[in-house]
């Protein structure tokens, strides 16, 4: 047994002279690698729109369904559905997002197929809101983040009602409704407090990041065409507001556009956001000359 543990110490000391005799220590005395934190980017806003809610003159996104006002930076959401931080806090979104699909599309070419995917994603702030977007790309995560981007630029507000007596929070659709696409038809009607969601795991994941808690849905045609179902079911949200019910017979002040009322403003703030956008390139330029003047310099002594 002696001799048995003598050879296998030997063993062990020839493998540390191997690696140079530090053994174990050298990982205990490695420190972890520190992560780097992303700076977040500044957003300079580039439409009329997207200066007036970061400039703080619309503070709602009632204000822009109102006026019909188009949408056409996702910012401008991300900018209206922040949740109230404490000082020192990451800046956290009330919207949720869910990946639906993730499909690979091809097309015939003189040089052969082309693969692309295909993502599908919806967004949602459980009350009242939702959002369906598409996108194709080269790469998942690009089509991911493309239909993200989509989906917020095309949010819409969703009606929500009751099932009987009116007490407590709105539950449910406030009338039946149908939405189509291809050959999938979804219909949507109102249900008792409880109830739940009765319906395909895709129509509940839809209404309930439209923050509806219960409903009855009925579904017929090709279903399995996710893409075609969940755009079916966005579409039958979308008619909530289609059809006025004697509740909403309220005459309602004709409020002047925001776009005339913060004429002023908006050219103010046009101005002063181009400075922004000029000193941040001015920036960018400089941290990139940093790196590509010494290379071009060692290149220069190396001829």
């Amino acid at each position: 047994m002696g001799l048995q543990k003598s050879m296998e110490q030997k063993r062990e000391e020839k493998k540390e002279e191997r690696r140079g005799g530090f053994g174990d220590r050298r990982q205990q005395n490695r420190r972890p690698p520190e992560k780097k934190e992303r700076e977040e980017e500044q957003w300079i806003p580039i439409t009329k729109l997207g200066r007036l809610v970061k400039g703080g003159f619309i503070k709602s996104i009632e204000e822009v369904y109102k006026f019909a006002l188009p949408i056409k930076e996702a910012q401008i959401v991300d900018f209206l559905f922040q949740k109230e931080r404490k000082p020192g806090e990451k800046q956290e979104s009330k919207l949720r997002d869910e990946v639906m699909k993730i499909m690979p599309v091809q097309k015939q070419t003189a040089a052969g197929q082309r693969t692309r995917f295909k993502a599908v994603v919806i967004t949602g702030d459980e009350n009242g809101h939702i959002g369906v977007g598409v996108k194709l790309a080269k790469e998942v995560q690009f089509a991911i983040k493309g239909a993200l981007v989509a989906a917020k630029m095309n949010l819409i507000p969703v009606r929500r009602g009751y099932w009987g007596a009116k007490l407590g929070t709105p539950h449910t659709i406030a009338l039946k409704m149908k939405g189509k696409c291809g050959s999938v038809c979804v219909r949507l009607i109102p249900a008792p407090r409880g109830t739940g969601i009765v319906g395909a795991p895709v129509t509940k994941k839809i209404l309930l990041l439209a923050g509806v808690q219960d409903c009855y849905t009925a579904s017929t045609g090709k279903t399995r065409t996710v893409e075609n179902f969940i755009k079916a079911s966005v579409n039958a949200l979308q008619k909530s507001y289609v059809y006025l019910t004697p509740d909403l017979w309220k005459d309602i002040k004709d409020d002047e556009h925001p776009y005339s009322k913060f004429a002023d403003k908006a050219d103010e703030l046009k101005i002063t956001y181009l400075k922004e956008k000029e000193a941040a390139e001015a920036k960018a330029h400089t941290q990139q000359n940093i790196f590509i003047l010494p290379l071009l310099k060692y290149i220069s002594q190396l001829r």
